[in-house]
């Protein structure tokens, strides 16, 4: 089968994990709140997984990484750093949507879940906005990825068509405002590397891999560089 190092870090929670032949062998999380954390945690935490995989012989066959939406920063460091381990060890690298990452935990944890049920995994944005995509069961989407500014009536053409399941990170701002009854909100959902084995190992086989030199994180929204409060 295979041996993939997988790389998370596309909000505050950074994380790595190995995984071989379908099970995850090894991984670590943590959360990096401060800026420059992650960067800084996320070289150890990749040192940590190969010197595991290099004890037991175990040769890595790719590297996944999440490739976004998500915070501009974090994505910028996973992806560089997934890339630069491709280039040492001519590794093939695979590109994993971090609101698919998000569905995974779900599917795994609710396995009775209606088959008609709507998947709707939210990431934090500004304010009242988050970055969402909606799939059936089956993850496949049922429109693009997008910025959405989230009100009573933001999902109601498909909720009143069918459940539709609220999770991740932007979750929150949906449960104060959205009260609809086939509306289902899941708590304690997070983009975590471990999650990845079976989206990153899919995409190997099919042959789903990315150009190691122009591949760039899916951002959404352009960066927008804020001036220091100091020096305003």
């Amino acid at each position: 089968m295979s041996c993939i190092l997988h790389i998370e870090t596309s909000t505050a929670m950074c994380s790595v994990a190995v995984s071989e032949d379908s099970q995850v062998i090894y991984h670590e999380e943590e959360r990096t709140d401060q800026k420059g954390a992650a960067a800084e945690r996320l070289g150890s935490m990749v040192d940590e997984a190969m010197s595991f995989t290099d004890s037991h012989a175990i040769p890595f066959d790719a590297v996944a990484v999440s490739c976004g939406p998500g915070s501009y920063t974090g994505l910028r460091i996973g992806v560089s750093m997934a890339k630069g381990i491709c280039y040492g060890r001519d590794l093939k690298l695979i590109a994993v949507p971090t609101l698919e990452l998000l569905c995974v935990p779900v599917l795994l944890r609710e396995p009775d879940m209606d088959e008609n049920t709507l998947l709707c995994p939210m990431l934090d944005a500004r304010r009242m906005e988050v970055y969402a995509g909606l799939y059936d069961r089956a993850l496949r989407p049922l429109r693009e990825v997008q910025a959405d500014v989230v009100d009573a009536d933001t999902y109601r053409q498909w909720l009143d068509e069918r459940p539709v399941c609220f999770f991740g990170p932007g979750a929150a701002k949906c449960m104060e405002i959205i009260n609809h009854p086939n509306a289902r909100y899941i708590e304690g959902v997070e983009p975590v590397a471990r999650w990845m084995q079976p989206l990153a190992e899919r995409r190997l086989l099919s042959g789903q891999t990315e150009d190691v030199a122009y591949f760039e994180p899916f951002y959404l929204k352009d960066y927008v560089a804020k001036m220091p409060r100091k020096l305003l």
